[in-house]
């Protein structure tokens, strides 16, 4: 019975891992830059495969040693999701999924030896419990559901304008029409600039006048380095000097004044 229960769980870890895998490969589709996430979901589901070949096997790994690079997992996900949730902001799906492994695994192995504990360490397992879920709430809260990448967004529509990339849902302006945030007000100017000279280049006048319109609503083409709009004018003339014609002539800080 015991044994049965023990395959029984080990393959639900296994559909759990392999699920946390899919998911960061699907979700991976809706970032800017969705390498990370991508490459930790394969993973993932690499370690998935191994733990379910190795349940065929004459001595498959015991329910502790599942549990323990489950943790492990978890433990370097949670690593480099904090890294790229908080420091390099391009990413914010690693964070909150590697958190669900670690969770699952520092509970099953607390389970595992719950028996062997006195009441002191009942409650400080109780405690670190608490802590665990409110930390797993807030890497989801903070991740999942008010998870914004307005920068990495407007870094991605810039790596797609400079390989070409103008119209599309991978192209450069789908990113920089997400590039803006009303709690990061400095780089909406960044993204609204970056649309009006965009559209001008592909005709589009239309919309390039909105753009232009809520440019000038957040102070104009002042509130904008003057590296950034060059960046955005040579990299629109490489593409196609006849098209970028219809950009206006930049003027650097000294001829305006």
């Amino acid at each position: 019975m015991i044994s049965f229960e023990s395959d029984t769980l080990r393959w639900l870890f296994i559909l759990f891992e392999a699920l946390i895998g899919l998911m960061l490969i699907i979700g991976s589709r809706s970032q800017p830059f969705p390498r990370p996430a991508q490459r930790f979901g394969t993973l993932v589901i690499v370690v998935a495969g191994v733990f379910a070949l190795g349940q065929f096997a004459p001595s498959p790994v015991s329910l502790t040693g599942h549990l323990v690079i489950l943790t492990g997992l978890g433990s370097f996900g949670l690593l480099a999701g904090i890294y790229h949730l908080v420091r390099t902001r391009r990413e914010v799906l690693i964070a909150p999924f590697s958190g669900f492994l670690f969770c699952v695994g520092v509970t099953g192995l607390m389970v595992q030896t719950w028996d062997e504990l006195n009441k002191l360490e009942h409650w400080a397992g109780f405690i670190s419990l608490v802590v665990l879920g409110a930390g797993q709430t807030w890497l989801v809260f903070r991740g999942l559901l008010i998870g914004r990448l307005p920068l990495a967004w407007s870094q991605a529509g810039m790596v797609a304008l400079y390989r070409g990339k103008i119209s599309g849902p991978d192209g450069a302006i789908a990113c920089f029409e997400k590039g803006w945030d009303a709690e990061e007000e400095h780089l909406n100017p960044m993204a609204y600039l970056a649309l009006h000279r965009l559209n001008l280049f592909i005709g589009d006048d239309k919309t390039a006048e909105q753009w232009f319109e809520l440019l000038m609503s957040v102070g104009g083409e002042k509130g904008v380095a003057i590296e950034w709009i060059e960046a955005i004018h040579s990299a629109l003339y490489a593409l196609d000097p006849s098209s970028a014609e219809r950009l206006p002539v930049v003027l650097n800080k000294t001829e305006e004044e």
